[in-house]
């Protein structure tokens, strides 16, 4: 037995016990409460959170106060540590020693919500009238909630809009230096590649492009380029124009995405350290001149002028280049998506489970979601124009003072990040406007999150890590040169990713697709 293993069942058994009373904290409470029957009775349930780093949980922020006043439900926060935080949640699941509220993921709900450690919410629908409102506006979440028993065991939380149109990431690109040199944003491949040449020629000092690892995340220099050149975003995803999943090595494009990179890297375009870098060393790089284009979250344009104005670049400026594609590609970028991985779940001990379900329900209704995601009105956002604005005073980064003096759009307890986020960005300023909508043609609806069997499960832990281990590998061998692009060699190249079960899980994911929601 691994001393790993060996710790977290010594954890396990010390937590039980030491758990065992956090549900009890406000169960000799409800108990008392004859099951809830009056809804304003005091009452306690404890919450699992971790303190966050714009500032520690709080026992008196003011909008708790105010949902107290209106449930008489008052929280105790159990509180870990952020890195400690998965685990605990992993441990008491296992131990079936779940807080009364807590943040599995969906998995993680209507997995063991069968085995009675979460509660089956579906069995109170008809004394929660907003969350049954939830389920049916959002058939996604009621999707990913619902367990193989036909229980639903969690509250998936909101992360975008439901029109598909709040999205993370831009182009950005040096506006200094373009204004500088008079050179207009490229609007396709082959203007982008000019665009680094020149730029490399004014700046020949300068690795023009560069991207933050690792290489296949959202923002990762494969995950970019293969979209380009494929359509397809990351390795497995939903086709943009079809209604099933691809594998994007087996469109045709992405060995032109190879033959692009390596030319790319062959002129020194590109870093040549792309694939080691680290993120403090690419953000030194780019603050400093040694690149001047990437593809990274939007949210960092005026953090990232900033730090550079104050690192001593004072005429530094970045601004949104255009999404592009590959001739007879669909440029494009998925949505944030609407339904997140993530959600609320009540303990299947809770002591009043009527009143743990009916303050749930009031969380999700108007009213608490404002209180969550919002505040207080006149002391954390303001309404103009018939829309919720944060205090200006708050600034470019008003999550930091919502989070630490408010407990507002906080993590293990915001159920609709969509609302706040929709907020903020209401109040951005006009540069971060006008990337917003310069982006707004692009943005599509991202993919429905898929509900796996367990068998699926299985097949996809044991396949896509050595996978896509080998897929970095080759890429980067390809794109660096030790691999020729030659044809003979992509076959290898394909043999080896069907070997290794690419064809088994392009059609798990489709099967899984089609099981879940249908065709269109």
């Amino acid at each position: 037995m691994s001393k790993r293993m060996m710790a977290i069942i010594l954890s396990a058994v010390m937590l039980s016990v030491l758990t065992a009373g956090c549900s009890g904290k406000g169960g000799k409470q409800e108990e008392a409460n004859g099951g809830g029957t009056d809804s304003q009775k005091p009452i306690s349930f404890s919450w699992l959170v971790y303190d966050r780093p714009e500032g520690k949980v709080k026992n008196d922020w003011e909008i708790f106060k105010e949902i107290e006043a209106k449930t008489g439900v008052k929280v105790d926060w159990q509180v870990v540590s952020q890195e400690g935080l998965t685990e605990k949640r992993q441990i008491m699941i296992a131990t079936n020693t779940v807080t009364d509220f807590s943040q599995p993921t969906n998995q993680e709900a209507r997995e063991n919500g069968p085995e009675n450690v979460f509660l089956n919410l579906n069995d109170y629908l008809d004394i929660a009238p907003n969350l049954k409102k939830f389920y049916e506006t959002y058939p996604e979440a009621k999707a990913v909630a619902t367990g193989a028993d036909g229980g639903i065991y969690d509250v998936p939380v909101l992360e975008g809009d439901p029109a598909g149109k709040g999205f993370n990431y831009i182009w950005m690109a040096r506006k200094d230096l373009m204004d500088k040199y008079n050179l207009k944003a490229p609007t396709n491949i082959n203007e982008f590649y000019q665009f680094l040449k020149d730029l490399k020629a004014k700046e020949p000092d300068s690795y023009p492009l560069s991207f933050n690892t690792p290489v296949t995340a959202d923002t990762g220099m494969y995950t970019v380029f293969g979209k380009i050149f494929t359509g397809i975003t990351g390795f497995f995803n939903q086709s943009p124009t079809e209604d099933r999943y691809e594998f994007a090595p087996y469109n045709s494009g992405y060995k032109d995405a190879l033959v692009f990179m390596n030319k790319l890297y062959t002129e020194q375009l590109l870093d040549p350290e792309f694939y080691l870098l680290t993120p403090d060393q690419w953000e030194e790089r780019f603050l400093k001149g040694k690149s001047s284009v990437t593809y990274y979250w939007k949210a960092e344009v005026n953090p990232t002028i900033d730090k550079a104005k104050q690192a001593g670049t004072p005429d530094y400026d970045l601004d949104a280049l255009p999404e592009f594609a590959a001739d007879g590609v669909k440029t494009y970028q998925f949505s944030r998506p609407v339904v997140g991985s993530v959600g609320r779940a009540i303990s299947a001990k809770v002591k009043d489970k009527e009143r743990a379900v009916k303050f749930l329900d009031y969380l999700v209704s108007e009213e608490g979601t404002n209180y969550l995601s919002l505040g207080i009105e006149g002391k954390s956002y303001t309404i103009e124009d018939g829309k919720p604005v944060y205090m200006k005073e708050f600034g470019a980064s008003p999550y930091v003072p919502l989070r630490r003096d408010f407990g507002v759009w906080y993590d293990n307890i915001s159920l609709n990040n969509a609302l706040a986020r929709q907020t903020w960005e209401r109040g951005l300023d006009d540069k971060s406007k006008a990337i917003n909508s310069s982006y707004e043609k692009f943005i599509i609806p991202a993919p429905k999150a898929l509900v796996k069997t367990t068998e699926e499960l299985d097949l996809e832990k044991s396949k896509l890590t050595p996978l896509t281990k080998f897929l970095e590998q080759k890429i980067t061998e390809f794109v660096t040169g030790k691999t020729p692009i030659t044809d003979a060699n992509y076959q290898q190249f394909l043999d080896q990713l069907k070997k290794l079960g690419s064809d088994e899980l392009l059609e798990m994911y489709n099967t899984a697709y089609q099981r879940t929601y249908g065709s269109k």
